[in-house]
């Protein structure tokens, strides 16, 4: 029988494993942190969480892009293939790039440094799902980061 006692059971002043329970390895950090307690903080594993954090909301912001340019080329290259789920879809990555941006607005100029990036990638879905082969796409994104960011910008119109 273990005599090592049961996460649960243990005693709060006995620190969490940032490997062993990472939610309370959390948790015993976020008390700590409001209540000033520097010495009970896990420096090096805070440093590397915060910089996974801000990897992450890039991370979210390039997905969300790619996504965003695979409908915004299949909108204006298969205009007579148009559905309401492209809109739909087109609206809903704008609407939450939109709010990762009022949350943290240096995320904007992330977002235009990667849009070729993105592009590159997000062009081969559509060229799959329309038939059409990559080379009927632009090399280069032809939309600038403001247009693909716009909730009123929908290519393809005067096609």
């Amino acid at each position: 029988m273990s005599t090592k006692p049961k996460l649960a059971e243990r005693p709060s002043n006995v620190p969490v494993a940032h490997e062993t329970d990472f939610f309370a390895w959390a948790k015993s950090q976020a008390t700590a942190l409001e209540q000033r307690r520097t010495e009970q903080l896990d420096w090096d594993h805070l440093a590397d969480e915060i910089k996974s954090l801000a990897n992450s909301e890039k991370s979210e912001i390039e997905s969300r892009l790619a996504v965003l340019l695979q409908h915004l080329l299949k909108w204006d290259y298969q205009p007579s293939g148009r559905k309401t789920g492209w809109r739909a879809t087109i609206f809903e990555q704008r609407k939450r790039i939109a709010k990762r941006l009022r949350e943290s607005p240096s995320l904007k100029i992330h977002s235009a440094e990667v849009l070729e990036e993105e592009y590159g990638t997000a062009v081969l879905y559509p060229a799959d799902e329309t038939g059409l082969p990559v080379s009927a796409f632009p090399a280069r994104c032809p939309y600038t980061v403001e247009q693909v960011l716009d909730p009123d910008f929908f290519p393809g119109a005067e096609r």
